[in-house]
């Protein structure tokens, strides 16, 4: 079940998920829709460098050599990061989010999804692997986002960018360990 706006605020205030900082609290203007919290960009993205090597999808994924092999970029109003057509960049989302895996439940899982008004300029934003589960955090999303249009896309701070959809489990998981839990950089 996907919660409504009133139903994020009151997981909110119960603690049973936070996002800091909230842009605001009233249902019937931003940060909120009806179904989903809209979440902004942060002030600095990482630009990854052309390498000579390919990369194998079948080994584990290297944030060293990612952050070695990356630029970061922080982004103002007065100095956008430009992003091309057909260029790919990640971002974080400027709001931290945690879904705590404590008590008898209700527990919360989400999907972070583009808004449409980002996507009718040819951006996507977080095209793989949209599930925030249940245990993630407190951290920043990290966000992959590519220009598919025809015209560059003027990356700045702050700009509502992507929206979290939060949906309740069915019952208590098991605790499940992985690499992505807790992310810090935007480098995953």
């Amino acid at each position: 079940m996907i919660l409504s706006n009133v139903d994020i605020l009151a997981a909110i205030d119960e603690g049973r998920l936070k996002i800091n900082p909230l842009m605001g609290r009233d249902v019937s203007r931003p940060p909120f829709n009806t179904s989903s919290v809209d979440l902004r960009l942060a002030p600095s993205i990482r630009v990854p460098k052309a390498t000579p090597t390919s990369h194998r999808l079948d080994q584990p994924y290297d944030r060293e050599y990612y952050a070695k092999n990356s630029d970061q970029h922080d982004i103002t109003d007065e100095r956008p990061y430009v992003l091309k057509p057909n260029y790919f960049v990640l971002g974080q989302t400027l709001e931290k989010v945690e879904f705590p895996m404590t008590g008898d439940g209700p527990f919360y899982a989400a999907r972070v999804e583009g808004r449409s008004s980002v996507a009718r300029y040819g951006m996507l934003v977080h095209f793989t692997a949209p599930t925030i589960h249940t245990g993630f955090g407190p951290a920043p999303i990290t966000l992959e986002l590519i220009n598919l249009g025809h015209n560059d896309i003027l990356l700045t701070p702050n700009v509502r960018v992507c929206q979290l959809i939060i949906e309740v489990l069915s019952s208590r998981p098991d605790d499940a360990p992985n690499q992505f839990r807790k992310q810090v950089e935007a480098t995953g």
